[in-house]
This record gives C-alpha cells, structure tokens and sequence, in this order.
C-alpha cells in the first residue's frame, strides 16, 4: 500500500486541490499559491497520557486537510471551507467578524488568528485561505487540531512569521512550533506568549505533535512537558492499519468537552496533591517515575487528602489508569520495532480494556468495534483518542488492496448489523503512517 509523501500529496489529494482551487476562485483569488497538507493522527498507544507527561505512540494519517492561499495587505482574514462553502472573515484592524456569531470551525479560526496577532504585534497576517478534508470530522483521528495547525501554520507562513526575530527566538525546531499550536488550542501560555481561555479544552499536546512531527512509514514515540522526541519504529511493510469509525462524534471541543476535561483535570488534581504532601515535580510521570515506590506515596496520599471535587475513589481509579498506560507505550514501541504480533495484540487489549474500566471513556459501539475486528482476524485493535465515541484502529497483516478492502468491508459489515442506529454515518478507511504537516 502506497505512504503519502510530501512529493505524492497534490496528485493522491487531486479531487481536493480541484475543490479548493475552485472556492478560491470564486472569490477572485488565484495566481501563485502557497499549499499545505495536514494530516489527521492515529493515536496507537498512549490513552489520555499526554497531558500527564506521559508518552504517545502515534502515526500521521493519509487523510487530513488541503489548504492553499495567498496574503492580503489589508488584515483581512478571510477562509473559506471548499467543502460546504461556508465562510469567516476577521477584520484584525477592527476585530470584526463575518459571520458576527462566531462557531464550530470558524470560532477555531478566529480565536488562533487573535491570538496570532497579540503574539506577534504588528505582523501583516491579512490572507485568503481556502480548505478541503478527506479525514471524518468528529472521529478521534484530530480533525479540529488538524485545522488548528493548518491554519496556524498557513498564517503564519504568508505573514512571514518565520522570517521575524521574535519567532527565531522562540521557535528553533518543528516541536516547538507544535507545542506552540496546542497551546492556540488549549489556551496556556508558550514561552514569552501569555495564555488565554482557547477552546477551553484542557488537553495537552500529542495530537499537534503528531500532525508535526511523526515519519511517513514509521509511528513515533514522544513523551511531553516537554515534548521530547524518543524513537521512531517502522512499520513493518506488510501490516495495514484499518480505521473504522463508529459514527459518534468525539467532539473534545464539543458535546463530549466536559467529560475529556475531567479526564484532564482529575490528573492535575492528582499532581497537586503530590506537590502538596510530597514534593516537586514536573509532571504525574516524573513523580511516578522518582523512585519504586511512588505510586504506592501517591496512593497514600490520595487517601489522606482527597475530597470534595475530587473523591478518594475517582483519583484512585484514575491514577490506576495513568499507572498502567504510561508504561505500555515503550513495551508497544519495542513490539512493533520487533514485528512481535503476539505481544501487540495483548499490549492492545489491555489499553482498550483498562480505557473501558478504568479510563471511563468506551461505549457499547467502540467495545463491539474492537472485538468484532479481532474476530474478523486483526492481530490487534484498540479505541483512541479522546473517547465517548470515535473510532477504532485495527492492525491486520496485509498489504494487498483487495484483501485490505474484503476486511474493511467484512468489519463494517458485522458493526453495522450489531448497530443499524450508526450505520449511515460509521465508515473505514486503509492506512500507512503517511506525511506530517508539510509545505508542499
């Protein structure tokens, strides 16, 4: 199966570049066009770790989004979806916005473009943008971060951020910049660069990371505060990753907010809690990591000290949670860098598990997804991302397009008779770690 490369992008995604060609033209923008590609991720290990400083294994997908555009010298932001045609427009000079009720995409846009600009004060950030996708919207694979950063990284491309001296300050390595994009979204501050309220999701900075920074062919493995870089492993060339949506949203900046901020919080509650009564630390992996007995420290801890928001039993489970995922993504990388299917497939059905009984975060769909791929002969499969809904990844070992393609369908097939209810909006798709944010 062919890896998207940065060479490969413009003739695979050709119906996309034609859409988005088209919108641009409609409104009178063409010439010489600066392209981007952004893929969507696929989160293989690392559940809900990141922004705990825990590690990720991760892979960039062959779908995502498809930008183009052209700068403006009056401030005007102007964007435009190729796909449904629907439009914003930011005046930076006044800090008008068309439409005057800014939501869903548009709110992304307008607040990293305000951001953008009182980041970097007196930059020329006026664009024409236009996008088209081919990733599935609210399905666990970073649609929403996946726009973040592309229009992030488009604004600042034709504002010629990259070429200030306050960015070269600030911004040495493609990880920096990501680390920055996830702060567009979560709101906290980056450097020299005060926070704000962003999305108001309080996630942390895996999915930017990924869309950044991982190898077409390989999945990466990076650990975060800070993110740190730890190995790429390839793929071995006969294995195929099978998506499969379950056609509920897993909108984390959506409906499904207020249940992946609590996953989020309830770490921070944990973290304070030992610098409270224990001592410093920079994340709730390196306490867990200071000696062999923290966990226990920390457990002890949460017994004295816990309360109110946050009861003893609800910081129990979720530390049992962040105890047993963390470590499973090295043992994961080292599986696939080994090509052992064996241990794959256990490393994944415990992660999937412990995601269901102790993370919270499964649904009767997402559980059926991941046994029915087994039983249709997955070496391994597993839910990801933010969870209460989403997708389901399935690894199997094979490489032939029709044989790829008869799984697919046979998985598919057997979801949608156990779930006629999701049948109209679950879908599938093959895919190879393909190409990371890219200037094409």
């Amino acid at each position: 199966m062919m890896i998207l490369t940065r060479e490969t992008v413009l003739d695979v995604k050709a119906a996309l570049k034609s859409r988005v060609e088209q919108a641009l033209a409609s409104r009178g923008v063409g010439g010489a066009l600066r392209w981007w590609w952004v893929p969507g991720r696929v989160e293989v290990f690392g559940k809900h770790t990141d922004y705990g400083g825990g590690p990720s294994l991760m892979g960039a997908l062959p779908r995502g989004f498809l930008l183009a555009g052209a700068p403006r010298a009056d401030g005007k932001v102007r964007i435009l979806d190729a796909g449904d045609g629907s439009a914003f427009e930011l005046d930076l000079a006044t800090g008008a916005t068309v439409p005057q009720t800014v939501a869903g995409w548009r709110r992304y846009a307008n607040i990293l473009a305000r951001r953008l600009a009182r980041d970097f004060p007196g930059a020329s950030l006026g664009a024409d943008l236009s996008l088209a996708s081919d990733l599935p919207r609210a399905s666990g694979m970073s649609s929403s971060s996946a726009l973040v950063v592309g229009l992030a990284h488009a604004l600042t491309r034709l504002g010629r951020l990259d070429e200030r001296d306050d960015w070269k300050a600030v911004f040495t390595s493609p990880v920096d910049e990501s680390s920055y994009f996830a702060c567009l979204e979560n709101g906290l501050p980056f450097g020299p660069f005060a926070g704000d309220g962003g999305l108001g999701t309080f996630g942390g900075s895996e999915d930017q990371t990924a869309i950044v920074c991982c190898r077409p062919g390989y999945l990466s493995q990076f650990a975060y505060m800070p993110v740190r870089h730890i190995r790429d492993v390839p793929v071995p060339d006969s294995w195929t990753f099978v998506l499969a949506s379950s056609g509920i949203a897993a909108e984390k900046a959506g409906r499904a907010q207020a249940q992946y901020n609590r996953a989020s919080l309830s770490v921070r509650a944990l973290i304070d809690l030992w610098r409270a009564h224990v001592g410093p630390a920079g994340s709730l992996t390196e306490a867990l990591s200071s000696d062999p007995g923290a966990e226990a420290r920390l457990r002890g801890v949460i017994d004295q000290h816990a309360g109110g928001e946050w009861p003893r039993e609800l910081l129990q489970i979720r530390l049992s949670h962040f105890a047993r995922e963390y470590p499973r993504v090295s043992e994961a990388a080292a599986a696939f860098a080994a090509a052992d299917t064996a241990r794959i497939a256990a490393l994944a059905a415990a992660s999937h598990d412990d995601a269901d009984t102790l993370l919270g975060n499964q649904l009767p769909e997402t559980n059926a997804l991941v046994s029915l791929a087994t039983q249709q002969g997955a070496i391994g499969a597993s839910a990801f991302g933010a969870g209460f809904g989403g997708s389901v990844w399935a690894l199997i070992d094979e490489s032939d397009l029709a044989a790829v393609q008869q799984f697919g369908e046979r998985w598919l097939a057997a979801y949608r008779a156990a779930f006629p209810q999701r049948a109209a909006l679950s879908t599938w798709f093959p895919a190879r770690p393909g190409a990371p944010l890219t200037d094409i």
